[in-house]
Formats: structure tokens, C-alpha cells, sequence
């Protein structure tokens, strides 16, 4: 069972009092999860783009009872350091999840459940929010990024989505 869609308590901007990264900012994100509470910030770096871009707003959900899936975008920490990582499960390793970022050629480390912070359930691009990459067709998408397949047939396709979003009257 997928979590709710609901309003975070707490929110991290660019531009707010509160500017975190690394151990702490993983910190806060578990001890706010942990609450049961989604939690927002803001995403640094190009591993999930197009569906995530450098400077997006994401928004984390707990995972409660459920288990990540082939296709969810999840917040974990990597392995051996207090580094946080949102990228999309792409399989199963035993009791650990294969994750993969969208703009990535090559499959992190398995994750294990215990380094899984939570869900990505919302994600906002210059206050509006992305639909895609979070919805049904997250599957085809894990399913291309496994084998590789996705960054070959989704850049052609977005240069003639630039192209035309270009041309078209503002």
C-alpha cells in the first residue's frame, strides 16, 4: 500500500533560515519520517534528470508498512557514509533494493530497507508540480533504466519536446 498524499510539517527551501546537507540533513529527514510527518527539499544534482532536475522540489513520504516497488523513487542513505541519495528502485538483490538514477549509466550499491529513508511523492518545478516519472509509467521507465535502454529513447524524444516548447507562443 502506497502512503497518502499529505501536506508536510516542515519544509526546507532555498532561501529559508535553514540550509542543511549531508549527516545532518539526514538526520532530520529520518527524525521527521520517523514522526510519520512527509518532509520537502529541495534536490541537488543531475542523477534523476529529466524527471528530477537540480534545484526541484521533492517531497518525502514515510514508509511506514510499505516496501519500496520496481518503479518508486526513493531517499536513502548510501552505504558506509551519511551521503543521501534519490534515485529509482529498478529491481531486488536478495533482501536489498537495486536503485538507479534516470540520468545514470551504472546501478548503486544494493540498498537495504534499514537505509531507506522514504518515498518521493511529490516533486515541484518552478512551483508547479511534475507528474511525470511518479505515476504508472514508472515501471517502463525502471524497466528501460535497468538495461540501459532509457537515456538512448528518452533524449531524442526530449530535444523535440524542448524544440517544440520553444516554439510555441508564451
Amino acid at each position: 500500500m502506497k502512503p497518502k498524499r499529505t501536506r508536510p510539517e516542515f519544509v526546507i527551501v532555498k532561501g529559508s533560515e535553514l540550509s542543511l546537507s549531508g549527516s545532518a540533513l539526514v538526520k532530520l529527514l529520518g527524525a521527521v519520517l520517523g514522526k510519520g510527518a512527509p518532509v520537502r527539499f529541495r534536490a541537488k544534482g543531475f542523477s534523476m534528470s529529466p524527471f528530477i532536475k537540480n534545484e526541484d522540489v521533492v517531497t518525502l513520504s514515510p514508509l511506514q508498512d510499505a516496501s519500496p516497488s520496481v518503479g518508486d523513487v526513493i531517499a536513502f542513505v548510501l552505504q558506509g557514509t551519511d551521503k543521501l541519495c534519490v534515485h529509482r528502485v529498478v529491481g531486488r538483490k536478495g533482501d536489498c533494493y537495486v536503485t538507479k538514477g534516470d540520468n545514470s549509466s551504472e546501478a548503486d550499491e544494493p540498498v537495504p530497507r534499514e537505509n531507506i529513508l522514504g518515498f518521493v511523492t511529490r516533486v515541484e518545478r518552478d512551483g508547479k508540480e511534475v507528474f511525470l516519472g511518479l505515476g504508472p509509467e514508472r515501471f517502463l521507465i525502471a524497466f528501460l533504466g535497468r538495461r540501459g535502454l532509457l537515456l538512448p529513447l528518452i533524449l531524442p524524444v526530449w530535444k523535440v519536446i524542448r524544440a517544440i516548447k520553444k516554439r510555441a507562443p508564451s
